[in-house]
């Protein structure tokens, strides 16, 4: 038996693929690998510093993709990682670090923030909640999958 995607499903699948290509778009434009870009965004979403684990869960990235990155970002002197907490590992933003962010990545905050805050508190708010509609119900399947 086959089964295809609606085409709401369709629909869904073409926007989510031309978002990310805007977002690489955009990280080109900024001089930024998609990974430095996904590393320096989990850092400001955080503040100034991020746990390791947490920008390989907020990027998706695999650890080999991140590791190799904050590699060649500690090596141009944009971060650094320090131990916390015993076993984990903090990745921390230089001055040149942030100046970086603000040329950058805090740029690209700044026109998400506009975009979102020109939607009326009712559409947001509806994203928002079909969003994790969506999320938790896909997880839901998931985990039941044998």
């Amino acid at each position: 038996m086959s089964i295809g995607p609606t085409s709401e499903l369709k629909r869904i699948n073409y926007l989510t693929a031309e978002i990310d290509a805007a977002y690489h778009q955009a990280s080109l434009k900024l001089g930024l690998s998609d990974s430095e870009s996904m590393i320096l965004y989990a850092i400001c979403n955080q503040g100034e510093e991020c746990l390791l684990q947490d920008i390989l869960r907020l990027s998706g990235m695999r650890k080999q993709t991140v590791n190799s990155a904050l590699r060649k970002m500690e090596s141009e002197h944009l971060l650094y990682l320090v131990t916390a907490d015993g076993k984990k590992k903090k990745v921390c933003l230089t001055p040149e670090g942030k100046a970086l962010t603000e040329r950058t990545t805090l740029r690209l905050i700044q026109m998400e923030n506009e975009i979102f805050g020109a939607w009326s508190k009712e559409d947001r708010t509806r994203y928002l909640e079909l969003t994790q509609k969506f999320l938790s119900d896909f997880l839901e399947k998931l985990f039941s999958l044998s």
